[in-house]
């Protein structure tokens, strides 16, 4: 252990005066689950907004967690460094069978599946009309022909498009893979998705029902995911971008595309987005904590004559682990 990772005795009398208080010991162990907001926290600790931001506070200060302002609302997690490490350990030390706690629990999965429900209800009523709501940004063309750039001519073996929606990553990237699969949670847009790929006669890819927080796939089976346009609607985008992580090959890569930070608080309410776009250095973070190198990382403004103010970006990853070569098959076979 390094001495960064290390504290001394008044720094860990520190943390745990700051934990040590019912409320607050609450919160860290919703907060080791996930990011959350003092609306999220207040509506599962069912306590007053100004109390529970007090207790917020009292752990910012003291270094347990860390506070991320992003438009109107601000999220709250667990420190990467060793303050936040001593909290995660207090929490695997209490007692699961806890009352409180398992109340706690419940209260948060609740209001996770309730989001998720929003979510897909949107999802459901925009599904024909996906690909035109894209166009509050850069212009698809665009950002497609970044993406082919960014992962150049090579073929590769399989191909994961997580969040696939109307299955128009599926579609673009065709000629690099041999074997494709799309995983998507709105029935929907699977129906779309299936529509399009018969329609251009892709049998080399398929679509499937399923969450990608909770991926069905085996893991190190795919030389490259995409998460397109997938994370601003999720609470917590660093499971997506585990989950994705665990997928890859060894020396296989992440594709992910998705809004840069921007302020445009109508897209909460009119479009279900959850964050409002994400930082070369909050990407960078997440990155690291899946040992994954970033090979490239493209901004796309957008156009001069629209007021939208929204920039694509993407970034390009790379797990750190020795690639094997997996020899490409016939590029008529279709997928089993």
């Amino acid at each position: 252990m390094t001495e960064s990772q290390t504290l001394s005795v008044d720094e860990i009398l520190a943390v745990l005066r700051a934990v040590g208080e019912a409320t607050r010991l609450r919160l860290i162990a919703l907060l080791a689950e996930s990011e959350l907001t003092v609306k999220d926290a207040t509506a599962i600790l069912g306590q007053s907004q100004p109390r529970v931001s007090r207790h917020l506070k009292l752990l910012t200060e003291a270094g347990v967690i860390l506070r991320f302002p992003e438009g109107a609302w601000v999220y709250y997690r667990l420190s990467d460094g060793p303050r936040g490490a001593l909290a995660r350990d207090l929490v695997q030390r209490m007692a699961g069978e806890d009352q409180v706690l398992a109340a706690d629990k419940e209260r948060f999965g609740a209001l996770r599946r309730q989001k998720a429900e929003e979510a897909a209800s949107y999802f459901a009523r925009r599904a024909k009309t996906w690909d035109k709501e894209r166009s509050l940004h850069a212009a698809d063309a665009e950002v497609e022909a970044a993406i082919l750039r960014a992962i150049g001519d090579r073929p590769f073996q399989s191909f994961l498009d997580l969040g696939t929606g109307t299955g128009r990553m599926l579609e673009l990237l065709s000629d690099h893979y041999v074997s494709g699969l799309g995983i998507d949670a709105s029935h929907e847009m699977l129906a779309v998705a299936r529509a399009n790929l018969a329609k251009n006669g892709l049998s080399r890819a398929q679509v499937r029902h399923g969450d990608i927080c909770a991926l069905n796939v085996p893991p190190r089976s795919f030389d490259l995911v995409a998460i397109h346009q997938v994370l601003h609607f999720m609470d917590d985008p660093q499971r997506a971008l585990a989950e994705a992580a665990r997928a890859l090959r060894p020396g296989g890569r992440l594709l992910i595309v998705d809004l840069a930070p921007h302020a445009l608080e109508f897209l909460r309410e009119a479009h279900a987005h959850r964050r409002l776009g994400f930082s070369h250095g909050q990407m960078q973070r997440w990155l690291d904590g899946l040992e994954l190198d970033m090979q490239a990382v493209t901004d796309l403004p957008p156009p001069s004559d629209t007021d939208t103010k929204l920039t694509v970006t993407l970034w390009l990853a790379k797990d750190r682990r020795v690639a094997t070569d997996f020899p490409i098959a016939d590029s008529n076979r279709e997928v089993a």
